[in-house]
């Protein structure tokens, strides 16, 4: 995957392009496949020539306005993908076996949030999703933006999400009424397989340090084989620094200097909550791609707070921001082998956040969503 686009890239930073523009050239969504050897570029899922189907969930609230962008983006640069589309709603007590079916025949989905009720009895389907397809992945890129201002520059970290275990297994009880318990389970299997994750990501898109977050001096067993996990794959990649840090310090540091960060990998409930706090730090989640991976499937999806459906009031005004879903859809054309599609829908949706013209209310502006895509297809080279 890196060494397809590598002649694009070096094409683009020729000299042709304004040098404001440079820096967006890097690629920020490459994401390798667990699993494939990555001592050779991945077969394409599709021939040549042929459109990839892609299973496509709008999903809830702002969902269908910003995978409606999508879509309009899509036409507009000719992608060679054919959405499959369907209505899943978080409040349905699974997912449909139809959408499963496609999901399984496609391989890859793309997806607007899933509303996931609080308390009760329901479970969150966009959990489900990645404990049934075994998405043991969960990739966010949360880097700044040229032209957006925050309070701090120069961030681009990398949060690697174990998905599927730790806090997140569902395994709760009442003992005795007013007494739950709820267990945490860890690993060594998903902690090596993340940690494998990590440091071949950071490998293959030129990345220096990969830092383990944790709480092991609580958490001694749990936590423990996570980080003895972590070390022994560390040791196989002797050209990557790495780094442990306890998620408490983390935060802080995360809030105080985040650009000593790199790539980071989490247990599951602590990669929650370290993306969505880098995120609000490089510009929000409104902006921040993500997408999640297993051995055979891919949901591509906005990064953080992926359950996040907008408040009513948004859906109805119609201003939702499309710009995560967007860069998320990169990352699939990506994954897809389609580098070139990627490279124009990720240049042109950064163009339009440095020109400051169109924005959501999220990132200081008023535009409506639709505004916002017209800008991006505007801006397509």
């Amino acid at each position: 995957m890196t060494q397809s686009t590598a002649p694009i890239l070096k094409r683009l930073l020729s000299g042709t392009q304004p040098h404001h523009l440079r820096s967006w050239f890097r690629p920020i969504t490459h994401m390798p496949r667990p699993g494939s050897d990555t001592t050779r570029p991945v077969s394409p899922i599709t021939n040549n020539g042929t459109p990839t189907p892609v299973t496509l969930i709008p999903g809830d609230g702002i969902g269908p306005l910003v995978t409606g962008a999508v879509e309009q983006v899509f036409n507009a640069i000719q992608a060679p993908v054919i959405f499959e589309k369907f209505e899943v709603h978080g409040d349905m007590n699974k997912i449909p076996d139809e959408v499963m079916d496609s999901i399984r025949k496609n391989k890859v989905c793309l997806k607007g949030g899933l509303v996931t009720p609080v308390g009760g009895g329901v479970n969150s389907l966009n959990v489900l999703l990645r404990k049934e397809l075994d998405l043991f992945v969960s990739v966010v890129n949360c880097f700044s933006l040229p032209g957006l201002v925050t309070r701090h520059e120069k961030v681009d970290i990398v949060v690697i999400r174990e998905n599927t275990e730790g806090e997140y297994s569902g395994l709760e009880h009442e003992v005795v009424p007013g007494v739950v318990e709820s267990l945490k389970v860890i690993t060594k299997f998903c902690s090596e397989r993340i940690a494998k994750y990590a440091f071949e990501f950071a490998h293959l898109n030129d990345r220096k340090t990969v830092t383990a977050v944790h709480k092991a001096n609580i958490m001694k067993l749990a936590d423990g084989l996570f980080l003895e996990s972590c070390r022994e794959i560390a040791k196989k990649y002797p050209e990557i620094t790495y780094n442990e840090i306890i998620v408490d310090n983390c935060c802080m540091q995360l809030v105080s200097k985040p650009e000593q960060f790199d790539v980071m990998v989490t247990p599951n409930l602590y990669g929650n909550l370290v993306a969505n706090t880098a995120a609000g730090i490089a510009g929000g989640t409104g902006v921040m791609p993500g997408g999640n991976v297993g051995t055979e499937y891919a949901i591509f999806e906005q990064g953080a707070s992926a359950g996040n459906v907008g408040k009513p009031s948004m859906v109805e005004k119609k201003r939702a921001n499309p710009v995560a879903l967007l860069l998320s859809s990169a990352m699939m054309l990506r994954h897809l082998q389609l580098p070139d599609y990627a490279d124009r829908l990720e240049t042109a949706v950064k163009r339009v956040i440095y020109e400051g013209k169109y924005r959501t209310k999220d990132l200081g502006g008023s535009s409506t969503t639709q505004e916002v895509t017209d800008a991006v297809i505007s801006a397509l080279t």
